[in-house]
């Protein structure tokens, strides 16, 4: 039993397992709402419950707000009134990723334009050690999709050179994948 802790404790530390809140959040009964309105992507109860006074930064035991979940299920017109009303671009998720790195793994191309309209940190790396651009070539799969997320991020200074933790580079990645587009895009940024 204690191996298994220890285990755990290990993964926990070093990224590998998403970490959990250490207790449940104290929500409003409105934050929560908005927290499943979102997930719904219903744009009308979020913008009621956003104007009744409703957190868009509030996050459930799962570490999900208003503004991160629209991010990372693309909900655009719930994420430019997170955004309107204050969103906090630097709040992470459970995996330690800010609301840009879901939307570019999940292929959101105008979710990810609205976001580097914003000051959000572009190279914030999570806790798998991935930013962005990473996540964008790692679980992409070199459609069109993700050939013009890497453009997009590449337009807005993402990182081309900022490897993971084993070392390995966005161009080392798209490489491996066979992803030739973005070969082409990183390697004309300077990708090595």
């Amino acid at each position: 039993m204690r191996a298994v802790f220890l285990a755990l404790v290990v993964l926990l530390w070093s990224g590998v397992v998403p970490a959990q809140s250490p207790s449940a959040p104290s929500l409003s009964a409105d934050d929560r709402a908005l927290i499943d309105a979102t997930r719904r992507n219903d744009v009308e109860t979020a913008r009621r419950l956003i104007a009744a006074g409703a957190s868009v930064n509030a996050q459930d035991e799962n570490l999900d707000s208003a503004f991160l979940l629209a991010g990372a299920e693309g909900r655009l017109e719930i994420l430019k009134l997170t955004l309107q009303a204050g969103a906090d671009l630097k709040s992470t998720n459970r995996y330690g990723g800010t609301a840009l790195i879901p939307a570019c793994h999940h292929g959101h191309v105008e979710t990810v334009r609205e976001l580097l309209k914003t000051g959000i940190d572009v190279n914030h790396v999570n806790r798998l050690g991935w930013t962005a651009l990473l996540e964008t070539v790692i679980l992409g799969n070199g459609s069109a999709t993700y050939i013009e997320i890497t453009r997009l991020l590449v337009a807005h200074k993402a990182d081309v050179n900022l490897a993971d933790k084993q070392g390995l580079t966005p161009l080392a990645h798209a490489h491996q994948r066979g992803h030739r587009e973005i070969v082409a895009i990183l390697e004309a940024a300077g990708g090595r």
